[in-house]
């Protein structure tokens, strides 16, 4: 069988794999920063606090890297990263630096619940700490420099010399 044919997922339950999104009657929560961002692919907000951030990532058949349903590691890292923002969620916040572990395989159909916790409150730059758990299984964490710029990160033409 060839790596580009369809995933094999006889072994996943087509309930968990069709994992729906969290209760649209939901109370909407307002992002300040990232607000149009995917969350099929990055992950669906379920608690913003004031330096605090609940996630949840479900992983879908577009992010298999191959007919096993192994998840590509950039999937699990965007929706970290979309943890870290959120917990900070101030107009203008991007991601500076990180510093990350894969500590299990993400599989198609895997939920991962991300918890992210700001330690700073009142400066630019902010150390953002993200755990990411599949149950009782730690699967990634991380730690996370989130600057917060006067503008907007585009109109800073830092590439202009």
């Amino acid at each position: 069988m060839a790596d580009n044919e369809p995933i094999e997922n006889e072994e996943i339950a087509e309930e968990e794999r069709l994992a729906s999104p969290p209760d649209a009657s939901k109370e909407s929560i307002e992002l300040k920063a990232y607000n149009l961002i995917n969350q099929t692919l990055c992950g669906y907000i379920e608690d913003v606090k004031d330096g605090y951030a609940k996630t949840r990532f479900i992983a879908i058949d577009e992010m298999a890297v191959d007919r096993r349903g192994l998840i590509h590691s950039g999937h699990i890292f965007s929706a970290a990263n979309f943890a870290a923002i959120a917990a900070v969620n101030k107009p203008n916040a991007i991601l500076a630096a990180a510093r990350c572990n894969f500590l299990a395989p993400l599989k198609v159909g895997d939920e991962v619940v991300f918890e992210a916790n700001s330690m700073q409150s009142s400066t630019r730059k902010r150390t953002v700490t993200v755990v990411g758990t599949i149950g009782k299984i730690k699967a990634f964490d991380g730690e996370f420099a989130v600057v917060i710029t006067e503008r907007h990160v585009l109109s800073l033409n830092i590439l202009e010399a």
